[in-house]
C-alpha cells in the first residue's frame, strides 16, 4: 500500500510505517540535520529507510495535486512546538504550526485514511477549541476557510454542517486519543496525541489498538513471582525498595494478562556502562556525556521502570533531563545509542553530529514500536476492504 509521510524527522514513524508493509511515495522533511540523518542511514543500507524518496521541502511551498488518489494512507508529526508544555503555548497563533498543512494533503490527496501524532500538550483546556477545529477540518477537508473569515467563524460552519443529516463532498470519520508508548511496549513513558481517519465511503470502523503491555504486570513480575529479577541475574540484597502500591497488584490474586511494561534495563542490559568501559566507544552513538544533574522535578529514570519521557528542546536538551538514575543515586545522560534504544530504533540506525542536536531528533520523534502498532491495524483494515471489494467483484462477474 502507498503512503506518503509528512514531517518524517528523524524517521520513527515513518519507520513504523514501513515495518507495517507501507510503501512510501515521498518522504518530506524540511530540516537539515534530520534529513541528513536518514541520508547517512540510506548510504549505510539501514533497511527501513534504505529505498525512501527523500524530499527536502517545505509544505508551505509543496503541492500535493500530482498524488490525488494514489496514496492509500497518509501520516506525519506536525511540528508540536505550538501545543508543547516546554513551549511558547501559541498554539493556532504561531507560525510552526503545521496543521493547516497537514490537513491541505489530506484535501489535495484524499488518501483513503491518515495519521497524525502530536504532544499530549495539545489536549489541553487551553486548546480544546482548536482541537474541535482541528478534527472537524479533518473530517470535512474539501470545507475550506474563507478569504478574511477568522477561524472560530470556519469552526462554527463546520460545526453546523456537522449536524446536517447529508453531505455529499469527501468526508472522513476521524478519532482522536492520548496514547501511552509504554503500553504497546516500549521501554518508555511516553504520551502522545493522535488522530486518525478513514474516509467514509469506505464503511471501515476502526478504533485505536488496545493495550497490549501493563505496569501491573511488571510489578507481578517483579514482587510477586519474581521472574523480572531473575531474567537480569539480580540477587535480593541489591533490589531497590518495593512501591508503596504493590497491594494493589497482591489483591487481584491472578497475574495480569497483558505483557509487563518494558524497563530501561530491559532496553539496554546488553550495552556497556559508557562511562565505565572503553568498549562503549565501538558502539555506535553510545558515547558518555558529561554534565548530568537533577534537581526538583529533574531527576533520571529509574532502571527497572520504563524511562521517563526523553525530551527535546529549541535550543537543545533541557538540564536535567533524559538522564538514567543509577542504583547507588547518581545520574548520567543516557547515551545517543540508549535513548535510540528507548524509542525502539533499530541498533543500525546511526545519527550524526552532535549529542545535543541528535537527542533534539531523538526527543522529537514517535517510537518506531508505537507507529509499526498503530499503521499495522490500519492497514489490516484498508486490507480487509481491498479483499471485501475484490470478493464482491468477483461475483457480479
Amino acid at each position: 500500500m502507498a503512503s506518503i509521510e509528512l514531517f518524517a524527522g528523524a524517521g520513527g514513524l515513518g519507520m513504523g510505517m514501513s515495518k507495517a508493509g507501507f510503501q512510501h511515495v515521498a518522504v518530506i522533511e524540511w530540516d537539515r540535520d534530520a534529513c541528513t540523518t536518514i541520508l547517512e542511514n540510506q548510504k549505510r543500507g539501514s533497511d527501513l529507510v534504505r529505498d525512501w524518496p527523500l524530499i527536502r521541502a517545505d509544505i508551505r511551498d509543496f503541492s500535493f495535486s500530482q498524488m490525488t488518489g494514489k496514496i492509500d494512507v497518509i501520516s506525519g508529526g506536525p511540528p508540536c512546538q505550538p501545543f508543547s508544555l516546554g513551549g511558547k503555548h501559541k498554539g493556532h497563533l504561531d507560525n510552526r504550526d503545521m496543521f493547516p498543512h497537514a490537513i491541505r494533503a489530506v484535501r489535495e490527496i484524499m488518501p483513503k485514511a491518515f495519521v497524525f501524532e502530536n504532544v499530549k500538550g495539545l489536549t489541553r483546556a487551553t486548546f480544546i477549541n482548536y482541537v474541535e477545529y482541528i478534527k472537524l477540518q479533518l473530517i470535512f477537508p474539501k470545507i475550506t476557510k474563507k478569504p478574511n473569515e477568522e477561524w472560530f467563524d470556519h469552526l462554527a460552519r463546520l460545526e453546523r454542517l456537522k449536524t446536517q443529516a447529508r453531505y455529499g463532498g469527501l468526508k472522513y470519520s476521524v478519532i482522536a486519543r492520548v496514547l501511552n508508548a509504554a503500553d504497546y511496549g516500549v521501554p518508555q513513558r511516553r504520551e502522545r496525541f493522535f488522530i486518525a481517519g478513514f474516509r467514509t465511503d469506505l464503511g471501515i470502523e476502526w478504533n485505536f489498538p488496545e493495550e497490549t503491555h501493563s505496569r501491573e504486570a511488571l510489578l507481578w513480575d517483579q514482587w510477586i513471582s519474581g521472574i523480572y529479577w531473575e531474567r537480569h541475574r539480580l540477587s535480593r540484597k541489591t533490589l531497590p525498595n518495593r512501591p508503596k502500591d504493590i497491594s494493589k497488584v497482591i489483591r487481584l490474586h491472578e497475574r495480569p494478562p497483558t505483557a509487563a511494561w518494558l524497563t530501561v534495563r530491559d532496553a539496554i542490559h546488553d550495552l556497556p556502562d559508557p562511562e565505565l568501559n572503553a568498549a562503549s566507544q565501538s558502539i555506535p552513538n553510545h558515547t558518555f556525556q558529561l554534565g548530568a544533574r537533577q534537581y526538583i522535578g529533574h531527576t533520571g529514570s529509574p532502571l527497572d521502570e520504563p524511562a521517563k519521557t526523553l525530551k527535546a528542546g529549541d535550543h537543545g536538551v533541557p538540564g536535567g533531563e533524559n538522564m538514567l538514575l543509577k542504583p547507588d543515586g547518581s545520574v548520567r545522560y543516557f547515551t545517543v545509542r540508549e535513548s535510540a534504544r528507548l524509542q525502539t530504533f533499530p541498533d543500525d540506525y546511526v545519527f550524526s553530529g552532535s549529542w545535543t542536536e541528535n537527542m533534539r531528533q531523538l526527543g522529537n520523534a514517535v517510537p518506531v514500536r508505537l507507529a509499526e502498532v498503530i499503521a499495522s491495524s490500519i492497514r489490516n483494515h484498508l486490507h480487509s476492504i481491498t479483499q471485501n471489494l475484490s470478493l464482491v467483484s468477483s461475483k457480479v462477474q
